[in-house]
Parts: structure tokens; sequence; C-alpha cells
């Protein structure tokens, strides 16, 4: 196991692949874990530096007392790359990582040369949407609400496998003040303007069956960034990554090959 000591907080991540190589970061979404990548880095072209790691209050990292601002999540991955000397990644997020994407990309583009938007956009939800689910988590906890989420997450095929319950297993163990205040850091980001004067390599993923980020609305965050890409994932919902890792690893392969990453 592998942590970052940034000021205090620790961070877990995981450092894979050839260290010399052409990196890639990848940024959980708000439940989940570093192992939400597990299916699609082995399928991945050999030669490459590929970063994984849990935000704050996720995962084997630290839980500091929320609520998180999205400004605090940016500069988190912001100081982990510092800290691994990461520089002209590709940034592939997904959710409440893909939003730290956006935010990292504006603030640092020498961290930054390409984006992967996995189900997400500039602004998710709205501030009393996110204020209820935090008020009910703080009040009765995950669990409750985890057969909500986990139909948003998975088309129906998946929550009929053995597999489901390892996730619904993730979701209902992550700690509730780190997911209550990724929620606040959500409910307070909105992406619109800074995220339409990107100009960088962009390849936006949605699934067709997404509860979370329905495919129209990645689609609309991906028309922001002049030039990006769009691919639909059928049959997946909020993590196609789980679902569907080969189409997923061979979208982003793609990718990589197109912008002279790989």
């Amino acid at each position: 196991m592998q942590i970052c000591d940034l000021d205090g907080l620790g961070l877990h991540y995981r450092d894979e692949g050839d260290s010399n190589g052409a990196p890639v970061v990848f940024a959980n979404s708000l439940g989940t874990d570093l192992r939400l990548w597990d299916k699609v880095v082995p399928l991945l072209p050999k030669g490459l530096r590929l970063i994984r790691y849990d935000k704050r209050g996720h995962g084997l990292s630290d839980c500091p007392a929320g609520p998180y601002s999205m400004g605090a999540l940016v500069r988190d991955a912001e100081r982990l790359m510092d800290a691994l000397k990461v520089k002209d990644a590709v940034f592939v997020g997904l959710s409440i990582g893909g939003l730290i994407a956006q935010g990292l990309a504006v603030k640092r583009l020498d961290l930054v040369r390409g984006l992967v938007l996995s189900n997400t956009a500039a602004k998710i939800g709205t501030a009393e949407m996110w204020a209820t689910r935090i008020d009910a988590v703080k009040r009765t906890g995950i669990e409750p609400m985890a057969d909500g989420v986990l139909e948003r997450w998975f088309a129906k095929p998946f929550r009929e496998t053995a597999e489901f319950t390892a996730w619904r297993n993730m979701l209902i163990r992550q700690p509730v003040e780190g997911y209550a205040g990724c929620c606040a850091a959500i409910s307070g980001t909105d992406f619109y303007t800074p995220t339409a004067s990107l100009t960088l390599p962009t390849l936006a993923i949605a699934g067709s069956e997404d509860g979370s980020t329905p495919p129209d609305l990645v689609r609309e965050t991906a028309d922001l960034i002049k030039g990006s890409r769009f691919h639909l994932i059928r049959g997946a919902g909020h993590l196609p990554c789980v679902e569907k890792p080969e189409e997923y690893a061979t979208v982003l392969t793609r990718f990589l090959k197109e912008i002279g990453h790989v």
C-alpha cells in the first residue's frame, strides 16, 4: 500500500506500469475506491504509467472532517501529482472524478495534456438535491439509500450478478463523513464557464443506462470543449468501466493513440 502525505492528509494511491511511461491518472466516483479501475487497467497498452488514488474521505485515504470543497479535492490531485513528479498526464475522471479533472485542467495545464470525462458533467444535480442527500446520510447512514444509488450505477442485468454484492458493500462501507463531505463539494460546483475555456484533447464517455449523469448531460459538457470526442457505451450505467471494461479500455486506448500518448 502506498500513502502520500500531503501536509498531514494521507492519500492512498497505486502507481503501476512503466515508471518511465506516459502517465494516466484515474479519479473515482462518489462512494467508490480505486478498485473501480481494476478491470480496465490490465487491458491498457503496455508502457504506460498508471496512477489511481482514493480521494479524501474514501477507501484507505484519510477522512478529515467535512464538508469538503471542490477546490480542496482538486488541490489533493494536484499535490499528489506534484509529489509523484507527474506532468503531461491524461486524467481520467468518473463522476466527481470528472469534476476534479475539469478543475485540475483549468488550474494546472502543465499537469494535464488530455482529459477523459466519464459519466460526469460541468454541473451535477442541484444544491437542494445534494442537501437532501447529505441530511439523509448523516441521519441514517449510507445503507438505507444504497439501493436507489445502485439502480443509477448499474443496469439491471449487472445487478443480478454475484459481483454486484461486492459493489454494494463498497458503497455502504465508505465513511459517512467522507461521503457527505464529497456530496457538499459536488453541490457547490458549477464548471460551465471554466470548462468552456478548455482547448485540450478530450474524450467524454457515457453509459446508456446511467441514472446519475445521463448521456445527454455528458454530451452537453463535452460540447463545451472544442474538438472533444463523445462515446456512448450501450447497456451500461454510471460505472461502465465495471460493467463493460473491454469496451471502456478499447475506447480509452484509441483516444490515447489518437493524441499520441501511447
